[in-house]
């Protein structure tokens, strides 16, 4: 018996000879306790949890070499050796664990939505459900911020900046062109179906160094993934008919689209402004192909041809019982093609190919001018992401443009140039914490006609504030090439440049978004000339500026069935530019534009109705019978657009439209005689909208396995 009690003392001693205390504290970055964290030995069951002041201590009786581990949800897994038995005592500093879905991002700039984001401000349904903009992109988005209302076009002015600052790119391409033909100072749309598209991407500025030769704004279109089913739709509108089609099969998809657009019948019924002899009729085709290649590879095809033609009489100004007949025809085709993989756990490559091709063939009064417009785009880029909070993105491309106008009077005069432009970005994100990241790019392009190479740094950085809101702040420095029509008669033009500064704050809550941004924008080498013929008169002597302030209110969740969006813009913005003889207000600006835009369902009628009013303050223009340049202004912008889409059945829907209901006179400018009349009188014209409004009537039909997939996210 005293053997054995003997041999249990001695073992007692033994186990508690091996038996170790491990104790500390868990803090996060800023030094605060982390209460509930999980503390363990890693291949064992010993551990325990932080209390409230983010202590903890636990026993085991482990030995050897041991991992501490520590781990709490949104914090980096800490991980600590210890050498066992022995009493241990750790403060651990817990890190917060990136997230890239919940991080904060840059939003200064930029309007992002579709597909590709997690954050959306404007959807792409509201691109065709939007009343006034009649299904057409750029009529959309003028009714965010920043954009401003000039009619006479139909094209995106943002932020002091001419519609060919715009750019369009498609699946990260180039895009010439990207507007319809339209009659003189009558709006033209963007040729591209909406349809067509998941994901929208407009940024007012601050944009990726990825994106060159844009001056003012970048429009980023990405082409749809694969659909879900097979499915055909068909359109009978007042204008025309289309028939669209989506087949998908086991690793590819095909989607095609053909329209056909004749305004001759409308015409007849509603009249115009505008003497048309042959009505504005077009053919458009639009094809996407898509193939899973591999786990994550994805190529995408994509096309557009377009064919329009109209025939108008023009009255002249000084005697308008002459008129002049003008005679439009044009041919476009854009291809597009680019290919996505995820080649290892960092690394992942985009590639792609544009080419576009529009020639245009203008009879004034029998005398012919012809354009031709060509451009090849081609890029490739790689992304290595070493870890959640760090993303570099380096890429390498090449522009071709050329252009050329034959204009053909007693004589024949050809004005050309061709261009070769090469571009290299390197851009890297860096996300500190879910609360801070910042984007720094660097961009280099290098043009044969001048010869010289120059850099464009850019960077943006946003930090959140609380839950939901965040401030971001963006500056960037950007060039565009000089357009075609100055480049064809003097090609030694350099590229004109922009620098922007901008501020952001937003906040989204509960389907509630609140922003409000302020920009400034320095005009550097703009081009400037006294004879839009002589090349010895051209110049980069112009510059400018612009600065304003945006706000954005949109809230779909305070009424049931309601979503409505609130925008308005200030802007304060001079030029001295073209032949202007100084600094001044340039014809399309308007110092203040505001946007209500409203949409209801009422889902007991199965109908949505829209309501979208516009206004826009007057806009300066030039009368040479007065002594100050630009001093004429013109009467205020107002428009109030209607529309509603009926689900007469599942599958199919009745969408009607009005613009400009109350029928408002809207002037956007005057153009003036070239000469004095007899009184020694400019005379002058009116430009105003080719009709009081535009009324539009259709039905469309979805056929598919299910009937029950419809148009209405379309329309």
């Amino acid at each position: 018996m005293k053997n054995i009690l003997t041999f249990f003392l001695c073992f007692q001693s033994y186990l508690g000879l091996a038996q170790s205390e491990i104790t500390g504290k868990v803090m996060d970055e800023k030094g605060e306790p982390v209460p509930g964290a999980n503390i363990y030995l890693d291949g064992t069951y010993d551990g325990t949890s932080s209390d409230v002041e983010g202590k903890f201590r636990f026993t085991t009786e482990e030995a050897g070499e041991h991992l501490l581990i520590v781990t709490f949800i949104g914090f980096e897994r800490h991980e600590t050796s210890v050498r066992l038995p022995g009493d241990h005592s750790t403060t651990v500093e817990l890190s917060e664990q990136i997230n890239r879905l919940e991080a904060v991002v840059v939003s200064a700039g930029s309007f992002s939505s579709g597909e590709e984001s997690s954050r959306e401000v404007l959807k792409p349904l509201d691109i065709v459900t939007t009343a006034g903009a009649t299904a057409d992109i750029a009529g959309a988005l003028n009714t965010l911020p920043g954009t401003q209302t000039v009619g006479e076009t139909g094209r995106l002015f943002v932020r002091g900046g001419e519609g060919y600052e715009t750019k369009t790119f498609i699946d990260g391409m180039e895009v010439l062109n990207s507007y319809s033909p339209s009659a003189p100072n009558t709006p033209g749309r963007n040729r591209f179906s909406p349809f067509m598209f998941g994901g929208t991407s407009f940024s007012t500025g601050g944009y990726s160094a990825e994106y060159g030769q844009a001056l003012s704004s970048a429009l980023i279109l990405n082409t749809k993934n694969m659909p879900e089913q097979n499915r055909t739709d068909l359109s009978l509108m007042t204008v025309g008919a289309d028939l669209a089609h989506s087949q998908l099969f086991e690793r590819s998809s095909v989607a095609a689209k053909i329209q056909y657009t004749n305004l001759e019948p409308y015409f007849r019924m509603v009249d115009q402004e505008i003497n048309y002899d042959q009505a504005p009729h077009s053919i458009d085709g639009n094809m996407a192909y898509r193939y899973k290649t591999g786990t994550n590879g994805m190529m995408k095809f994509y096309g557009n041809f377009n064919r329009s033609d109209f025939t108008i009489y023009q009255p002249q100004i000084i005697d308008p019982t002459v008129e002049d007949r003008i005679d439009l025809s044009n041919r476009y085709l854009h291809l597009n093609g680019n290919y996505k993989d995820i080649l290892s756990e960092k690394w992942s490559i985009k590639a792609g190919l544009s080419v576009t091709d529009s020639q245009e063939d203008i009879m004034v009064n029998g005398l012919s001018n012809n354009e031709n417009i060509k451009g090849v785009h081609s890029k490739s880029v790689m992304s290595y992401d070493p870890s959640a909070g760090i993303s570099v993105s380096m890429g390498i491309e090449h522009f071709y443009r050329s252009s050329s106008l034959a204009v053909r009077d007693q004589d024949v005069a050809n004005y050309e140039y061709r261009q070769h432009l090469g571009a290299s970005f390197v851009e890297t994100d860096l996300i500190f914490s879910n609360d801070f990241t910042l984007r720094s790019g660097l961009r280099m392009e290098y043009d044969d006609l001048t010869g010289k190479a120059k850099l464009f740094p850019r960077t943006s950085l946003a930090h959140k504030l609380g839950e939901h809101g965040q401030v971001a702040f963006a500056y960037g420095m950007f060039n565009q090439q000089a357009q075609p029509a100055y480049l064809r008669v003097n090609d030694a033009l350099l590229p004109e440049r922009a620098e922007h500064f901008i501020l952001n704050y937003q906040i989204m809550k509960d389907k509630r978004t609140f922003r409000v941004e302020g920009y400034h924008k320095r005009y550097r080498d703009l081009v400037k000339f006294t004879d839009p013929f002589e090349p010895l008169t051209f110049s980069n002597s112009g510059d400018g500026y612009a600065r304003g302030i945006d706000l954005f209110w949109r809230d779909n969740q305070s009424i049931e069935g309601l979503d409505y969006w609130v925008s308005y813009s200030y802007i304060d913005t001079e030029r001295d530019y073209l032949d202007y003889p100084g600094r001044y207000v340039p014809a399309f600006s308007s110092a203040h534009n505001f946007s209500l835009v409203t949409k209801y369902f009422v889902r007991s009628l199965k109908t949505q109705v829209g309501a979208t009013y516009s206004f826009a303050s007057s806009r300066p223009y030039h009368n040479p019978n007065e002594s100050d340049f630009n001093s004429g202004r013109t009467p205020a912008y107002h428009d109030l657009s209607v529309n509603f889409s009926y689900l007469y059945r599942p599958n199919i829907i009745v969408h009607a439209s009005v613009t400009n209901l109350p029928g408002a006179d809207n002037i956007f400018g005057y153009e003036y005689s070239d000469q004095p009349d007899a009184q020694g009188q400019y005379v002058a014209r009116a430009i105003g909208q080719p009709a009081a409004r535009f009324i539009f009537l259709g039905v469309f039909i979805t056929l598919s396995k299910d009937k029950i997939i419809n148009q209405l996210p379309n329309l």
